[in-house]
């Protein structure tokens, strides 16, 4: 029963954040109300909150399953890969496939700036925190690339975990306001300054 339990809720939470995205979507997160999303979904807003704090909490959780799955996909991929950068623009490829597959660029669009930039709600922190999560997940997959002699060793990991992180972001801003986001050209785009970045750091 307790695992049939468990079953209904994890299904719940799925539906409230389907529920979420599709409103985010269809008329902008800033205009989404949790009552909009509860009605949506087909429970009550209590119901939406005693699953998510706020409807930023919805989002953030649907971008670190993201990033997560990208990293562990990427580190499953590490085994066969020599060179860092094809490792780095694996984890980029990744992370952006994903973030587009829960998200639509137009969400992106309008999430971005409040990420990046702030704005008068939670997000922006919030977000900060996870991204702060996600560059130490960087870091040590760097780390391992470090450890395996396939970057210098005085290398600071740190400050290469920032300066890629924060390329991607303005690259993702990039791709999303593309009247078709262009993945391939993205991408080529991506390796051209990553392997720029990387050649003073080759072992």
């Amino acid at each position: 029963m307790t695992g049939l339990r468990e079953r209904q809720k994890a299904l719940r939470r799925q539906a409230i954040s389907k529920a979420a995205v599709e409103l985010f979507e269809r008329q902008g997160y800033q205009n989404t109300t949790i009552e909009q999303i509860a009605n949506q979904a087909g429970v009550s807003a209590p119901t939406v909150f005693k699953y998510f704090g706020n409807k930023q909490e919805i989002i953030l959780e649907i971008l670190h399953a993201a990033d997560q799955r990208a990293l562990k996909d990427t580190r499953s991929q590490i085994p066969e890969m020599d060179d860092p950068v094809d490792t780095l623009c694996y984890l980029e490829q990744l992370l952006t496939r994903y973030a587009l597959e829960v998200m639509h660029p137009s969400l992106w669009r309008e999430l971005l700036p409040l990420i990046l930039f702030g704005g008068d709600n939670e997000l922006p922190a919030g977000y900060r925190a996870m991204n702060d999560a996600l560059r130490a997940e960087i870091s040590g997959l760097l780390k391992d690339l470090q450890q395996a002699g396939k970057l210098r060793a005085d290398l600071n990991v740190e400050t290469a975990a920032f300066l890629l992180n924060d390329y991607a972001h303005l690259q993702l801003l990039r791709l999303v306001n593309q009247a078709q986001p262009d993945l391939e050209s993205h991408s080529s785009q991506v390796r051209r300054i990553t392997a720029l970045l990387f050649q003073g750091m080759h072992a």
